[in-house]
């Protein structure tokens, strides 16, 4: 099969048809139109095999985790998401694994009313590439760079999952294999938090998606809105299979600097705190307060009230440290 049947067959057929597409796949560019007072944001992902999933990883949790790093970056900026656009290098066009790369990749598409408009397709070593782009309204989208001292600091969900599934993976860490299991799960089907994202806009003062770890991702917050934090490590959100498998300690690690978890991190003032948590609260997840943000420009954390080192060693590309993370953007 050759390049632009390979394209007509298998990415052109979609359940996804947005209005505001003019022009899809077929051109050497995508056409899509905007609602006036709308901003567009953009962000690009890309995983390569034996870097950011294991070689064995199947089709259909690729295509799916493709999509959700991406969707989870646009959840992080409030904004809706709505076009991607794919670049795949494959070592040779199989049938059967393109099948199911799309069916991942797709059914989270559908479920977000995303639709593919472009791309391109190469032939080499496995990687794929996803630029996605979301609407929020003007002036309304989240960033980085807005924490102020005192504002509480929250997680969606529960940390630590995907990192404990991907040291199973290398033998680092053995364990039962209904545990495994349930947080295989967490690392290759991760869920973005978009709904949870856009009810933050009017909440949030800055907000980002833990990809990298919740240490270096808060440390990214603090470094853009110059703070500092403080990180209550007892409140942490643990899962039950984390907690059943592991020491206090191990987990903790996992979960500061563990990354490929694509849960919200962010800070709310006290001002917007209760109106915060009643906004979210059937938004989809739990959330957690686990600190504050401080004047002192450094992370701290403590345990049982009083003050514990850590360690902070979450995932960069280009380290001698080598981790599962997808999501270091410039």
């Amino acid at each position: 099969m050759k390049e632009f049947e390979l394209i007509k067959h298998f990415f052109t057929e979609q359940a996804v048809r947005r209005k505001d597409v003019l022009l899809g796949i077929g051109d050497d560019c995508a056409v899509v139109s905007s609602a006036a007072n709308q901003s567009i944001v953009v962000t690009t992902d890309t995983l390569v095999a034996g870097v950011h999933f294991p070689l064995g990883t199947s089709p259909k949790a690729i295509g799916h985790k493709a999509v959700a790093v991406n969707l989870s970056d646009i959840a992080a900026m409030g904004a809706e998401p709505s076009w991607i656009s794919l670049a795949i290098t494959l070592p040779e066009v199989n049938d059967d694994w393109l099948t199911e790369f799309c069916t991942g990749a797709f059914e989270l598409c559908e479920y977000y009313n995303v639709q593919l408009i472009g791309g391109d397709t190469t032939q080499g070593p496995l990687s794929i590439t996803i630029t996605a782009q979301g609407l929020t309204p003007e002036g309304k989208y989240l960033s980085r760079s807005g924490a102020k001292p005192g504002d509480w600091i929250y997680v969606t969900g529960e940390l630590g999952d995907a990192a404990l599934a991907l040291q199973h993976h290398k033998e680092q860490v053995l364990t039962d294999n209904d545990i495994i299991e349930q947080v295989q799960r967490k690392l290759e089907f991760p869920k973005p938090r978009v709904l949870m994202g856009q009810s933050l806009r009017e909440y949030a003062s800055a907000a980002i998606d833990i990809s990298d770890g919740l240490l270096a991702d808060l440390g990214h917050i603090c470094q853009a809105s110059n703070v500092g934090a403080n990180i209550v490590l007892d409140a942490i959100p643990l899962s039950d299979a984390m907690n059943k498998s592991q020491l206090f300690d191990d987990a903790i690690d996992f979960a500061l600097n563990g990354g490929d978890d694509y849960e919200l991190l962010f800070t709310v003032s006290e001002d917007n705190k209760v109106g915060m948590e009643t906004a979210l609260a059937h938004a989809g997840a739990k959330i957690t307060c686990i600190g504050q943000t401080n004047s002192s420009q450094t992370i701290s954390t403590t345990l049982n009230n009083k003050a514990v080192p850590i360690s902070s060693s979450g995932f960069q590309h280009f380290s001698s440290k080598k981790a599962a993370s997808t999501d270091n953007n410039i």
